[in-house]
Order: C-alpha cells, then sequence, then structure tokens
C-alpha cells in the first residue's frame, strides 16, 4: 500500500508562528535524517488526521511531496494535544534504501475461531503483545505480521520465535535472544467450574 501525502516549506519558526499555524488549520513538522539538513515543514490538519487513523500509515514507507519534490519517510513523531482531537507536531525520517530500519509493526492475528484452545476447550485468546519491532531494509517492510492461531491449544503460549516472518525481516528481540510470548489461550473460571461441576455429576451417577 502506497501512501503519498503532501506538504510545504515552512519558513517562520517559534512558538508563535506555530500557533498561527494550527490556527489556520496547519500543522508544523518536521524531516529530518539522511545526509541532509533538517526542514521544517508544514502540513494540512485535516489530511494528515484522516491519515494517522490508517493502520499502515505508521508502519509504512511514506511518499512525502514537498513543493513538488518527494521523498521517502518514516513516521517517528506524534505529538497531540491533551484533550482536542487536534495535531500539534509530526517528525518525519529520510529513509536510505541500502540501510535497513527500525519499526515497531501491528499484529494482526488470525484463526483464533479455529484454534483447538477457542473451539473445543472454550478458552479465550490473550494478546500479550500487539506490535513488534523489526529490522529490515525499507523495500521489505510488512505493514504487519500475521499471527496464526489455528494451532493453540488452551494453556499454551506462542512466543515470537513462533511467528513467520516475511522475507528480509527480523525481530529484534530475538536477535537479542529475547523471545517474549506473543498470545496464549486461558481457560475462564466459569468453564472450568462447569467443567468440575459435570464431572462432579457424572461421578455421583
Amino acid at each position: 500500500m502506497k501512501i503519498e501525502i503532501s506538504a510545504d516549506k515552512r519558513t517562520l519558526q517559534g512558538k508563535g508562528a506555530s500557533r498561527r499555524l494550527r490556527g489556520s488549520g496547519k500543522v508544523p513538522a518536521i524531516i529530518y535524517g539522511g545526509e541532509r539538513d533538517a526542514q521544517s515543514i508544514e502540513m494540512d490538519h485535516n489530511d494528515l488526521f484522516h491519515k494517522l487513523k490508517l493502520e499502515a500509515f505508521h508502519a509504512s514507507v511514506l511518499s512525502l511531496s514537498v513543493a513538488g519534490k518527494s521523498e521517502q519517510v518514516l513516521l517517528r513523531d506524534i505529538q497531540m494535544h491533551p484533550f482536542k482531537q487536534q495535531v500539534l507536531h509530526v517528525d518525519f525520517q529520510r529513509v536510505d534504501q541500502n540501510k535497513k530500519i527500525h519499526m515497531k509493526v501491528p499484529l494482526h492475528f488470525i484463526n483464533a475461531e479455529i484454534s483447538p484452545g477457542v473451539k473445543t476447550s472454550g478458552g479465550i485468546v490473550t494478546h500479550i503483545l500487539t506490535e513488534v519491532d523489526i529490522g529490515c531494509l525499507p523495500k521489505d517492510l510488512p505493514e504487519f505480521i500475521s499471527v496464526d492461531l489455528a494451532e493453540l491449544t488452551a494453556g499454551h503460549t506462542l512466543h515470537l520465535s513462533d511467528l513467520v516472518l516475511p522475507a528480509g525481516v527480523e525481530i529484534v528481540a530475538l536477535a537479542k535472544g529475547e523471545n517474549s510470548p506473543v498470545a496464549t489461550i486461558v481457560i475462564p473460571r466459569s468453564a472450568l467450574s462447569d467443567e468440575a461441576s459435570a464431572e462432579g455429576a457424572e461421578k455421583k451417577a
């Protein structure tokens, strides 16, 4: 999914200028990184606000056009107003296609409804992680990583090492020797007590 955004160069600096900019429906932002100097830009608030609702916007290489010139960037930081639905400032980082990047990408859990732990044992899937920090070249960056729960049984846990990763992608924690749990299936107390009651009734019979 290719996401394109546009911005204009920002010449006025300082808190007062930023406040006036926000008052006119714009968002102050900055692009940094690479071999060039950091560049101050301004963006349309409404367009940016709607794009921020897209999951892929947070985990994709974005095509950012500034005054007609396009460059590849990653969204690195967002400052939101404490209680208003207003974006105060955004940071973008330039991407070098030949250098590895580190990004947090979301986990998409699939096949929970057919897993033995849910279908047979009446368990509930607990998501321990909802995103994971990965390293890869920009061209290999996935929008998300699928977590297949089809074989997960009650009382068992999926770990980072169980995830199937796209080519060229590595999980940062695993590279450090940390094999964190990702998801588990827990049997609710009500289901356990029902099972115990059923067993008790069978013994009496």
